[in-house]
């Protein structure tokens, strides 16, 4: 996307200035926000990981062939191979072979994601939800102007409205003085949600709620109502924009629960009554964003599509577009802050749960094998003795380190406690090959530990050449106090 304004050519209307004749031919570069692309990217798996967790909820048997869900991989919004994409997170899913003998895996559901499960089904049939989100279906008939909507549309709508799985059958019928599902005319449409009662106790728009707190009751239909606006770090408003942004703001707010398609199309007017609509339509999706192409498609029905995307090019400091997830996003600024949900909710809680179960999940795999190198690292090094500095020390007293230091002297002392008892004169060529023989031991363990390959100190089948200083100085210390005796 090179720009976020596509101006294509002079429209001039009689009495009306629009946006194009202010800022003709001018290029503003889009600019990204990383904390509104986070929100985005946040949730990549969460859909998908979702929609398989219902798909073996809903078998009889609690599981699920792989087979079944690579057939539906489109659907369930997969972006990996499935077998791939439930390895990823073993705390949700398990494989396993009925019977022992099974040609292809089954996947079953872990009890943590079950427990998930439990309670997101009590949110669901919660009363305080239920009712919010009938308000907002109500207030998503009556915005429509022939207060209808096919419950196709209301399907791709269904992840960001936070409606249930099974919601024409449970949640619907609680409702009748809302609304009621009947037969669609329309070729292709099962069905469609229509409006039973409109109520002018929820055609007020949130913007209006905020200008009559702000206001405090001197707010009055039709003032001039300014929207929240807020740009990336970067983007460059210049002057003619600034002008232009405004003024636009200063004209007379059009409530979304208001039909102003005889405005034109291409008007400011028009243009700000557009961006109630949307904005409106925003906020009542659970998480203040939406897929630019589901929101498209429910603006042709509701024959405001151009209009839409006239709102979303025009209007970056109202509506973000992330590019996320390879594709586009619709994110609303002032639902945000700082990346992060401002309102909250009980089924958004539920979410999140999700997420960090799967996370969670990720960051111990992740650690497992840091910390083994780590635990490693440490008996590599206390195992292994600095052993110049130590034979610079020891030259005395005769002291040998290595991985077995005990063990060593052990052996040293043994020896001369030996020859004290049995009061024997120990011949040079005795106490050589027993020297030699504690050296066999000492380059024996030496060579046992993790650290061998490198300290290794050649062929150690060798008598006349000690290959280290360490062992000539033993091999003296070994002669001093054979004489001695």
């Amino acid at each position: 996307m090179k720009s976020i304004f596509r101006i294509i050519s002079i429209r001039r209307h009689s009495g009306h200035r629009t946006f194009s004749d202010t800022a003709v031919e001018d290029v503003y570069k889009f600019v990204r926000d990383r904390g509104l692309d986070h929100a985005v990217e946040r949730e990549k798996n969460l859909r998908p990981l979702l929609s398989i967790k219902d798909l073996i909820r809903s078998e009889p048997a609690k599981s699920v062939p792989i087979s079944v869900i690579t057939t539906k991989k489109d659907s369930l919004r997969v972006p990996l191979r499935p077998i791939e994409f439930i390895r990823s997170f073993p705390s949700v899913f398990q494989e396993f072979l009925p019977g022992g003998i099974g040609i292809h895996p089954h996947i079953s559901l872990t009890p943590e994601i079950l427990n998930l499960d439990a309670d997101e089904q009590l949110v669901y049939g919660s009363e305080s939800y239920k009712q919010g989100l009938a308000d907002r279906l109500l207030k998503l008939l009556m915005i429509n102007r022939i207060n209808k909507i096919p419950l196709e549309i209301l399907d791709l709508l269904k992840w960001d409205l936070g409606l249930p799985q099974d919601y024409v059958e449970t949640m619907v019928p609680e409702f009748p003085d809302y609304f009621r599902v009947i037969k669609s005319k329309l070729r292709g449409c099962s069905g469609e949600l229509e409006l039973v009662c409109w109520s002018n106790d929820h055609a007020v728009s949130v913007l209006e709620k905020k200008a009559r707190t702000i206001g405090k009751g001197e707010y009055t239909k039709g003032s001039a109502i300014a929207f929240p606006m807020k740009f990336s770090n970067g983007f460059v408003v210049d002057k003619k924009m600034k002008k232009w942004i405004d003024d636009w703001q200063k004209l007379p707010y059009i409530s979304p629960y208001e039909n102003a398609l005889h405005l034109s199309a291409t008007s400011d007017e028009s243009d700000k009554w557009a961006a109630a609509v949307l904005h409106e339509i925003m906020n009542l999706f659970v998480s203040k964003k939406v897929e630019k192409d589901s929101i498209l498609h429910l603006g042709e029905f509701m024959g405001l599509r151009s209009r839409f995307k006239r709102v979303l090019h025009n209007h970056p400091g109202i509506f973000y577009l992330s590019s996320k997830l390879r594709t586009h996003t619709v994110v609303l600024r002032d639902g945000y802050k700082r990346g992060m949900l401002i309102e909250s909710n009980e089924l958004v809680t539920s979410r999140n749960r999700y997420m960090k179960l799967m996370n969670t999940v990720k960051k111990e795999n992740k650690a497992v094998p840091s910390s083994s190198k780590r635990e490693d690292k440490g008996k590599v090094e206390g195992a292994v003795c600095d052993t110049n500095a130590k034979a610079e020390n020891d030259k005395v007293e005769g002291e040998v380190c290595d991985t077995g230091a005990k063990a060593g002297n052990d052996d040293i002392s043994g020896s001369d406690v030996e020859n004290d008892h049995q009061g024997d004169f120990v011949d040079d060529d005795e106490d050589d090959d027993e020297v030699d023989q504690n050296q066999s031991l000492n380059r024996g363990r030496r060579n046992s530990s993790p650290r061998a390959g490198r300290r290794s100190f050649g062929n150690s089948g060798s008598r006349d050449k000690p290959q280290s200083r360490r062992n000539k100085i033993s091999l003296k210390t070994e002669k001093k106090r054979s004489r001695m005796y």
